[in-house]
């Protein structure tokens, strides 16, 4: 075991702690689901990727994502506290067509979403906005940094048919900080909507 390992396994939840938060992470098969909650978690996160093997032919593919061995099956899972009081449980979501059923039971209880996107496959995050906007899951939209040619955010933002209000931000999945600051940008958003709902009331 690693040093930063090792000291994300011992991290204690702060004793301050009052607010705690179940947020989800959706996409499509390999935007940087699992990549983004192991960056940002202050625990050791658990993860329940498996290697793709010659049983899924015909059914997981990697097309897009031609590097990509793996798949989460069930669901990846970490801890992030955001300040003295505001604790953040991640649960990153399956992508895989197959285990989308569990979406639904992952759902619930959430305050929010991160759906991360993949210029490369757009298409592949539609799903994902469809189930949140059935369920009335506030989310934001996170544009993972892939190699090769990218779109701008007003491009994006079209091709997801994303309404003004939802957050758009672009972030590397790989790099804590990053991937921070897409979930400080998502509290923010909850923030503003509850801030909406009391004035209008």
């Amino acid at each position: 075991m690693d040093s930063k390992t090792s000291e994300r396994t011992r991290t204690p939840l702060p004793g301050t702690a009052a607010d705690a938060v179940k947020i989800v992470v959706v996409g499509g098969f390999g935007v940087g689901k699992t990549t983004l909650v192991s960056s940002v978690s202050e625990i050791r996160p658990l993860s329940t990727e498996e290697t793709m093997t010659q049983a899924g032919i015909g059914i997981d593919s990697n097309a897009g994502a031609p590097g990509k061995s793996t798949t989460t099956v069930a669901f990846d899972f970490g801890r992030i506290t955001l300040t003295s009081e505001l604790v953040l449980y991640l649960f990153g979501a399956p992508g895989q067509e197959r285990f989308w059923f569990l979406w639904d039971q992952l759902f619930a209880g959430a305050l929010g979403a991160v759906v991360l996107v993949d210029t490369r496959r757009v298409a592949d995050s539609w799903y994902a906005i469809d189930r949140l906007e059935h369920h009335g899951t506030p989310f934001v939209v996170a544009h993972n940094k892939f190699p090769g040619p990218d779109h701008s955010r007003d491009e994006l933002r079209d091709a997801l048919d994303l309404s003004a209000d939802i957050p758009l931000i672009d972030c590397d999945a790989r790099d804590r900080e990053s991937s921070k600051q897409v979930l400080l940008a998502l509290v923010n958003h909850l923030y503003d909507l509850s801030a909406a709902r009391e004035n209008a009331s």
